[in-house]
Order: C-alpha cells, then structure tokens, then sequence
C-alpha cells in the first residue's frame, strides 16, 4: 500500500523546517504551551504513580493509614524533584554522562520499590544495576545515533 508524502509547498500546508545538513524535520504538532505544560505534567504524574507505589509496597496489604499517605506523597515529592533535577542536569553533560545520569536515576528508583519488598539487599542491588545499565544502553544508544560528533543534536 503507497502513501503520499506530503512535501514543501503542498495543499496539506506543511511546512517542515530544515535541520543540520538539510535535513528535514519533522514539524511539531503541539504549541510551546503544550510542552511547557507536559514539561512538569509527566514528571508529576510519574511521581504520583511512584509514591502510591511505593506506598502500597510499603504497607504489605494492610490498612491504609495517615503515616502511609505521607510516606507515599513525600516519596512522590521526592522523585518530581529529582526527576526536575536529572533532567536539568542531564541536559547540560555530554551523551556519556547524560545516559549514565537517568540510568543511575532509574536504577535507584526500581532499586527503592524492590528493596520495600523485603527482598534481600544483594538481590534489591543487583536488579538496580541490571536496570541501570539497560537504561544507559538504551538512552547512549539513542544519543549516539541522534548527534553528530559535537554532541549537538540531529534530529
């Protein structure tokens, strides 16, 4: 099955912008009021997620309790922090130190849950460096392939 592509110039009106070395982009559908919002919704509701996580790994099936809501929105409040700080951080380091900076946040955060398991420490710090490094495979792969050899982005 053949699709069009739609081209400079075209009825559709797309008009994608040129990159480094007369690429071509792909244009953004979303305003700058819609980035600037999801810069702050998705950590948010990422660390919502992981404090009732951990919260509910906390109290083993019991009853849900006024100390228990506090550790889950303090360990929510904790990880938007961090996770606003590894991101600012993160942007300024080159491609090596940017994937090691989420991985060793990822590695801690899964490593955090498992270990309120009581599962035991050796285990809880395997599984942490096993997704830490997974995590930095993954995110140097993607940084290596989408730079030149600057560290600029291309994309």
């Amino acid at each position: 099955m053949a699709h069009a592509v739609p081209t400079r110039g075209t009825s559709t009106g797309a008009s994608p912008g040129t990159g480094p070395r007369g690429r071509t982009r792909t244009p953004d559908v979303f305003g700058e009021r819609t980035h600037r919002v999801a810069r702050w919704a998705v950590p948010v509701a990422a660390g919502l997620v992981y404090g009732y996580w951990a919260a509910s790994v906390r109290r083993f099936g019991g009853p849900v309790t006024g100390w228990n809501l506090l550790f889950g929105f303090l360990t929510a409040l904790a990880f938007i922090v961090l996770c606003a700080v590894v991101r600012a951080v993160a942007r300024r380091l080159p491609r090596e130190g940017h994937a090691a900076l989420w991985g060793a946040f990822a590695g801690s955060a899964v490593g955090f849950l498992y270990s309120g398991s009581g599962v035991a420490m050796f285990t809880c710090v395997l599984v942490s460096l096993l997704v830490a490094a997974a995590v930095f495979g993954a995110l140097f792969y993607r940084y290596y392939t989408h730079e030149d050899a600057q560290g600029h982005r291309v994309t």
